[in-house]
């Protein structure tokens, strides 16, 4: 498999919204979120209400300010995987979430969603996507990152969040948890 990591650049937006519109989603009709949820201050229902056209309009927007951060997968030049990672300022649907310690003294990297073609799920992509977030995060002088999984009892299909132990297995730690939901955190300084 020749993969590659690539962040996300405005020169990369055309690779970003093939990935959304062809491959992203394929196994689940009607999808169509382009990863902007997290950048808004709405509910899921109010943002869905937006349309797809709308939806893609406001993420190249985001693309072309920089203000939608992660990085692409690519296997063979095609785009196949996208995290969304991002300094946790940068998104308004972190701010409200029940769950997150205001330690805004720190500077903390969010991972707030994958998508993985399904044709490629399970074969490490997403561990692989994680681990570049967690080297640039390292150079960029972040004091930690943050991710937010769901607590699921068996393995779930499409799990935006990424699964709890993705995370386990890259040294993250439950810093808090409630209804299912949970805050990890990996420290950088002194790793």
């Amino acid at each position: 498999m020749n993969l590659s990591i690539k962040p996300l650049n405005p020169d990369l937006a055309d690779d970003y919204f093939d990935f959304f519109e062809n491959r992203a989603f394929s196994d689940r009709k009607g999808a169509f979120c382009y990863c902007t949820w997290f950048h808004f201050d709405c509910s899921i229902e109010k943002h869905y209400e937006q349309g797809k056209e709308a939806m893609q309009k406001q993420a190249a927007v985001h693309i072309a300010k920089g203000s939608l951060n992660g990085y692409l997968a690519y296997i063979n030049g095609i785009s196949i995987g996208w995290c969304n990672a991002d300094n946790r300022n940068n998104y308004q649907r972190i701010k409200a979430h029940p769950l997150i310690f205001d330690d805004n003294k720190q500077k903390i990297k969010a991972v707030v969603c994958f998508a993985i073609s399904p044709d490629y799920r399970g074969k490490g992509i997403a561990t692989a996507l994680l681990q570049k977030v967690i080297e640039d995060a390292k150079i960029e002088n972040y004091y930690a990152i943050e991710v937010y999984p769901q607590l699921h009892d068996k393995r779930e299909s499409f799990d935006y969040a990424g699964p709890i132990r993705l995370y386990e297995k890259a040294g993250f730690t439950i810093i808090s948890e409630k209804d299912g939901k949970a805050v990890m955190r990996k420290e950088l300084l002194n790793a």
